[in-house]
């Protein structure tokens, strides 16, 4: 597994601290996909953004299928997420 360096949410400040909050889950902390941003907050916008337009965004496709494609690629992927 690779490991990856972060900034935990209690040591985030600026912009990461900012954006920190409107991430936190409702298990009480930000998930770990997106803690891998936490060098590059310009990133972890990004992927924000790419994520709510995938999954939110105007498509033929509705949210539940949406849903049904991710956790499948998921699964191919060996993927927890």
């Amino acid at each position: 597994m690779a490991w990856i360096e972060i900034i935990n949410e209690e040591k985030a400040d600026g912009d990461l601290k900012n954006q920190y909050t409107y991430l936190v889950e409702p298990w009480g902390g930000v998930d770990n996909i997106l803690k891998i941003h936490s060098l590059n907050p310009a990133s972890l916008a990004a992927h924000v953004q790419l994520y709510k337009t995938v999954m939110f965004g105007k498509s033929p496709l509705r949210r539940a299928e949406r849903e049904m494609i991710a956790v499948v690629v998921s699964v191919i992927n060996k993927c927890h997420y």
